[in-house]
């Protein structure tokens, strides 16, 4: 049988088995709409409550600070947008260069609708460094928006500081928490935002389901229009057995956060190990998401590297997306100013908890096979 090996956990990952089990009675029996007001919707309803409260304590949030979202994209766009559309100053909106394309073409809408965004430049480390917001930022800045974590190189943002330096201008603070929840510690409340996206395919949770953080107090435009579900703010019949798993992923997930953390970087540090003879970039800083490994090989075809592997079974991702014609380099590898002659080499083999030492020490011999001579 051929070998499969998945390591492009950073674009998606596997269910978790005992959140499926949990949905699976909103999918057969439980199927009652918890907007109703009969019996037959209580036990939805309840299940809905208790998700939003695993949920919020996940976090250190309220539950009523918990909005649910179909995933990742609709949350960022909701607070790019919803808080620029009760702004009718049409203050600035600052993000950074590298955001994921959530955030970058959210922005592009509201400047159409001629909202200015400004776009700051990280280092070459991938960081949004709090000196770079404090001498962009101004008193008609009305939100910032920074990731997290980077998708494509792992690297970890000071949202902290960066919040900080937001509401000293009186600026909102949002951040792309996709890549990061699920993985590390977050605590909304310690960290100062204002707003934070989720989704909960990324945490071993369903697909099509994620929330967004609204930090009480916070005034943003409604999602849709419709009905009165999530405080009349986002309109429509919520997914409950969705709702339910991502709750009980997440919450697996944070059990074993340590465990799969220290895990994972042992796993990182077998694959560096086993590479060491090539002439290769790890892209990102040195606080990143443990398991997300951007390796650019000079003088390399990414896109090749990664069609080879898959016909070895082994799955990854790259940082080039290829036409017919050009390979283009991704903008977040722009942006840190790398190389073309690692940049068009780049893959992205991202770890997660399932993986083993055997599937590394494979991975390993697949790619030494493809670069040796």
């Amino acid at each position: 049988m051929k070998q499969f090996i998945y390591a492009d956990n950073a674009a998606t990952t596997k269910l978790d088995n005992e959140a499926f089990e949990a949905m699976t009675p909103y999918l057969l029996n439980e199927y009652g709409n918890a907007s109703q007001p009969y019996s037959f919707a209580r036990e939805p309803k309840k299940a809905l409550a208790e998700a939003r409260q695993i949920i919020a304590e996940a976090i250190n949030a309220l539950p009523e600070e918990i909005y649910f979202t179909s995933g990742g994209t609709e949350s960022d766009n909701w607070a790019i947008k919803g808080s620029a559309f009760l702004d009718t100053y049409k203050r600035a909106t600052i993000t950074s260069a590298i955001e994921h394309h959530a955030v970058l073409r959210a922005c592009e809408a509201i400047e159409r609708l001629g909202y200015p965004v400004v776009y700051i430049n990280p280092d070459s480390k991938g960081l949004i460094t709090p000196d770079a917001l404090d001498s962009t930022i101004t008193d008609n800045t009305r939100l910032v928006s920074v990731m997290y974590s980077n998708n494509e190189i792992g690297t970890i943002e000071p949202v902290k500081e960066l919040a900080q330096i937001a509401h000293g201008h009186g600026a909102l603070f949002h951040t792309d928490a996709v890549q990061a929840i699920g993985h590390i510690n977050i605590d909304v409340k310690a960290l100062g935002v204002d707003m934070l996206s989720a989704s909960a395919h990324k945490f071993n949770g369903p697909k099509g389901i994620g929330f967004l953080y609204i930090k009480k107090g916070i005034s943003i435009a409604s999602f849709s229009d419709g009905g009165s579900q999530e405080s009349g703010l986002r309109a429509g019949t919520e997914n409950i057995a969705a709702i339910v798993g991502m709750a009980i992923a997440l919450r697996n997930n944070l059990a074993k956060l340590s465990d799969n953390e220290t895990h994972i970087l042992k796993l990182e540090q077998l694959l560096l190990s086993e590479l060491s003879g090539f002439d290769f970039v790890r892209n990102g800083a040195e606080n990143h998401v443990p398991g997300n490994i951007s390796l650019s090989f000079k003088d390399r075809d990414g896109e090749a590297i990664l069609h080879r592997l898959d016909l070895a079974g082994i799955c990854v991702s790259t940082g080039s997306a290829c036409d017919s014609v050009n390979t283009r380099i991704s903008h977040v590898l722009k942006a840190i100013g790398l190389d073309d002659s690692y940049a068009k080499g780049t893959i992205r083999i991202s770890l997660g908890k399932d993986n083993t030492e055997d599937d590394v020490k494979a991975i390993a011999t697949a790619l030494k096979r493809i670069l040796l001579p």
